[in-house]
């Protein structure tokens, strides 16, 4: 069995998990504890570091090269977070990648959250053998997002971000914004329909994958929306973000 630990920092919990990386499960306990506030990386990347060695622990695993997947909110590239979405701005040109492998004996990989939960999906989940441009929205604090070609990852996609009547689209259309605002599955849907509507103007993708918690109540929503491509829910919901950092960390540590 290859397994590899995966960590999903999102702006409200950061969860943790091994993760057969061949069948696409968690092999070991699922961990979550609340991100600190502030966020700040000073505090968050003990906090991964402590998490990542329990997961191990828990999990019976004793080698000690196993590889870790880390997904941010965050653009990443080459294991620098770029940007900070919801998430303290102390984030902005951090090294995290290489913070991580002096605290780690096994190969680090770091990634934008929503690309490794879309990783999943398109590996074991709702997007499994779709061809075309297929988008994964993860749906939370903010909207994520992973953009695919013919099962491909374009990174750094940031379409919770894009402008609607003024302000980030994820402003209205993220789960979070509903529970803040009060508003009934309907008018959310209403808001969420708007982006995606928008999203298909510049993309025409054949299938929007919708992730993140909210996804478990698909059916109070999907069904509302009108938005041309099909429109379904992620299937690993919470553990996308895990699977798709083990994921991207086990074939990293493969490739060498």
């Amino acid at each position: 069995m290859a397994v590899a630990v995966g960590v999903d920092v999102g702006g409200s919990g950061i969860k943790v998990g091994l993760v057969d990386v061949e069948r696409g499960a968690l092999s070991g306990p699922r961990l979550r504890v609340k991100t600190p506030q502030p966020s700040t990386p000073a505090v968050v990347v003990p906090i991964i570091v402590k998490t990542i060695r329990r997961s191990l622990l828990e999990a019976g695993v004793t080698a000690p090269d196993v590889p870790v997947g880390v997904g941010m909110p965050a653009v990443v590239i080459d294991g620098v977070t770029k940007s900070a979405a919801n998430i303290d701005q102390g984030w902005i040109d951090y090294d995290l990648g290489a913070q991580l492998r002096s605290s780690l004996p096994g190969p680090v990989v770091v990634l934008n959250d929503a690309d490794a939960a879309g990783l999943a999906e398109m590996r074991f989940g709702a997007g499994a053998g779709e061809r075309g441009v297929v988008i994964v929205l993860t749906l939370g604090t903010g909207v994520g997002s992973g953009l695919f070609n013919d099962g491909v990852l374009v990174p750094n996609t940031e379409l919770g971000h894009m402008e609607i009547r003024g302000r980030a689209a994820e402003r209205r259309s993220a789960s979070s914004a509903r529970t803040r605002r009060g508003l009934s599955w309907k008018a959310w849907a209403n808001d969420l329909d708007e982006h995606l509507e928008a999203i298909d103007r510049l993309f025409s993708p054949t299938l929007i994958i919708l992730g993140g918690g909210v996804s478990k109540d698909a059916d109070k929503f999907i069904g509302r929306l009108t938005v041309r491509p099909r429109v379904v829910p992620a299937t690993l919901r919470n553990d996308a973000g895990i699977v798709g950092a083990a994921m991207a960390a086990a074939e990293r540590a493969a490739a060498g």
